[in-house]
């Protein structure tokens, strides 16, 4: 092999492991994840911290019971690093459902099933039926309270 194609060969594995690397970088998950989004133009609570890693590793949470599809199954063939959604990409508008609209879905007589779906539209009614329903099961099944549950146990006060 001549020097002139030692060379190009080795431009082009140092580039593919360049590639590699940003790959991989793209897909890196972040241990300790704030809960801000940009949706929000003000946050009327603390920012919530979660500890991505810790739930992965420490308490055994694989990723379906996180992600989920459209349709609310869990995503259990996802691992650690695997590009995913993030909840306002489906869950798109900001905040709680208004109570002004339950109510009026109530007097309509919307079903539960119905008043439901249209609370999963609002990012943070996703957000917290996710979070809050496991750290409910859990608490239940280890009879503990260890899982927060109420708003200042994950929102700190704002300074």
């Amino acid at each position: 092999m001549g020097k002139r194609n030692a060379v190009s060969w080795l431009a082009v594995c140092v580039g593919l492991m360049f590639a590699a690397g940003t790959l991989y970088a793209a897909t890196a998950v972040q241990d300790v994840i704030q809960m801000e989004n940009k949706a929000y133009s003000k946050h009327t609570k603390g920012i919530a911290t979660f500890s991505h890693k810790k739930h992965n590793e420490e308490y055994k949470i694989g990723c379906g019971d996180c992600h989920h599809d459209a349709d609310g199954n869990a995503l259990n063939d996802l691992k650690m690093g695997d590009d995913v959604q993030g909840c306002i990409e489906c869950h798109k508008t900001p905040g709680k459902m208004p109570g002004k609209l339950k109510k009026e879905m109530k007097a309509n007589k919307a079903s539960k099933k119905e008043i439901s779906a249209k609370m999963m539209e609002y990012h943070a009614e996703a957000i917290h039926a996710n979070c809050i329903s496991c750290h409910k099961d859990y608490n239940k099944k280890n009879k503990t309270k260890a899982a927060p549950q109420s708003c200042t146990k994950c929102h700190p006060k704002n300074k």
